[in-house]
């Protein structure tokens, strides 16, 4: 049940915000982060809309959805698996997760034009059960020397939340001149990370990876150039450069 509560009473208002905030420029919607219950099936969102007043101040109301999360579906038993060697293989991996929980499939992402592992991969297990499992077992370890994250991709988003990414990850331009920026701060934005680079070079475009289906960031990004020179001049000038106070690693993706 969805529990509104407000200075007066308003009837529905959480079923048109959307509608009215189209309608109005007057009127903003803020998505605040999902907050978990004690019960490990569902989430409480928050959402804050600020409404004009006759007197043009503004109205807040706090308003909360509790949404059930089914643990059976694969988004909640699939794992994300990050910052593995570059060099291991689907095969690897799994024996190494299996040995935590009975695994469906294990997938190791690569980049469509190096054809070189982005350093993350993506392991189906068969209960939510196993996934806990593996977490628990896996997260912080170490796999050829790199310390591993792993986590459930399950956090769903807003509507609102996901038109904002779908719509920064369709702006990409991909290009084959290309380079992996990794270990990035957590908070770096695609223009952020575009802005860094535009100081010094001509990019073409930019943009910080994230857990499919999530706003999280998995903490490295790509930025497209239109030529190879572009490429080695950002990898010679910016790899170790400070972005928001951490170092970041800049080779070719």
């Amino acid at each position: 049940m969805a529990s509104i509560s407000s200075i007066s009473s308003t009837p529905n208002l959480f079923h048109h915000s959307v509608k009215l905030l189209r309608a109005s420029p007057k009127l903003s919607l803020q998505i605040l982060k999902p907050t978990p219950t004690s019960h490990s099936h569902k989430l409480t969102s928050s959402y804050l809309i600020i409404a004009p007043s006759p007197r043009h101040s503004q109205r807040l109301f706090a308003v909360a959805e509790e949404t059930s999360v089914d643990t059976t579906s694969e988004a909640a038993r699939r794992l994300y698996i990050g910052n593995i060697p570059r060099n291991l293989k689907d095969d690897e991996l799994t024996k190494i997760v299996e040995e935590h929980g009975a695994v469906e499939k294990v997938e190791v992402m690569y980049d469509k034009y190096s054809g070189r592992s982005r350093r993350f991969a993506f392991a189906t297990m068969k209960t939510a059960e196993d996934a806990s499992a593996a977490i628990e077992k896996l997260n912080g370890t170490e796999i050829g020397g790199r310390e591993i994250k792993v986590n459930i991709t399950e956090k769903p988003l807003s509507k609102v939340d996901m038109s904002l990414l779908q719509g920064e990850e369709s702006q990409f331009v991909d290009s084959p001149h290309k380079v992996y920026v990794g270990n990035i701060a957590k908070d770096v934005t695609t223009e952020t990370l575009k802005n860094f680079f535009s100081e010094k070079f001509n990019v073409l475009s930019a943009k910080v990876s994230r857990v499919p289906g999530t706003s999280k960031s998995t903490r490295f990004g790509f930025v497209t150039f239109s030529s190879e020179e572009d490429v080695e001049a950002a990898i010679s000038s910016l790899n170790n450069s400070l972005l928001e106070g951490q170092p970041i690693r800049v080779n070719k993706a």
